[in-house]
């Protein structure tokens, strides 16, 4: 049987875990063992997948208007920042001999505009990133390729990873799979994250749920952020 995007990714009325609609592809995966919870752990970071103005600002080609995703995920990150976690964020930037030779950009021809020194590559000002907090700066889909995003994750003791940003079916999938390989487990607050397009959004929102990590509502992670203690770090700074 074939599925359409919106059969795939339709949502269950209990809660906004997405879930398939109908029973029998519902059956194989949980047969197969997939969709199990994750564990979560004392010392979660957060990590923002390039919501640049590059993917947030429709006004450019490689934008959409992500404004719903981007003041869910500053609310995650107030709260983050109080409890002393760690917060990353990612931006795409290229520098001219890469957007002659890249492959990806031969495929992707709209992400050639991100270049170093843009506007496009900058972080949404409505996300307030603070000077002490990493920016990684990267040329490919996933937060953690050709980075040293694991190493820093591992230097700052976190031990789960919260992944919001753009887009839900291509840097965020990819930033989800390699965390989840890195031996991370993942939290995806679907509020948090955002796409050009509804089909695309809602079918890795499943596959995300199915194999590599929890997709849950902000709700969820933000009661779960608010019940860690602060940071002994944090607690002496302002001391």
């Amino acid at each position: 049987m074939v599925y359409t995007y919106a059969k795939l990714a339709g949502l269950s009325n209990e809660g906004s875990r997405p879930v398939v609609t109908t029973s029998s592809t519902a059956r194989v995966y949980d047969d197969a063992g997939f969709g199990r919870p994750v564990p979560r752990g004392s010392r979660p970071a957060v990590v923002v997948v390039d919501f640049s103005y590059g993917f947030t600002d429709p006004a450019h080609p490689t934008g959409a208007d992500m404004t719903d995703a981007v003041l869910a995920t500053a609310r995650l990150l107030d709260q983050a920042r109080g409890r002393g976690l760690p917060v990353v964020f990612t931006t795409i930037a290229y520098d001219p001999a890469q957007v002659s030779t890249l492959a990806w950009l031969r495929k992707a021809t709209g992400m050639a505009a991100l270049t170093q020194g843009s506007e496009l590559v900058e972080i949404d000002a409505r996300l307030s990133p603070q000077p002490t907090e990493h920016l990684v700066v990267k040329t490919g889909a996933s937060a953690f390729f050709g980075t040293a995003l694991a190493a820093y994750l591992t230097a700052a003791a976190a031990d789960t990873v919260i992944v919001t940003g753009a887009t839900t079916s291509g840097c965020v999938r990819a930033t989800v799979v390699d965390a989840v390989q890195y031996g991370f487990p993942v939290l995806v607050p679907r509020d948090c994250v955002a796409d050009r397009a509804p089909g695309p959004h809602e079918a890795n929102l499943f596959d995300i749920d199915q194999k590599y990590g929890d997709v849950v509502p902000l709700d969820d992670v933000l009661s779960y952020v608010g019940s860690l203690s602060t940071t002994t770090a944090e607690a002496e700074a302002r001391a």
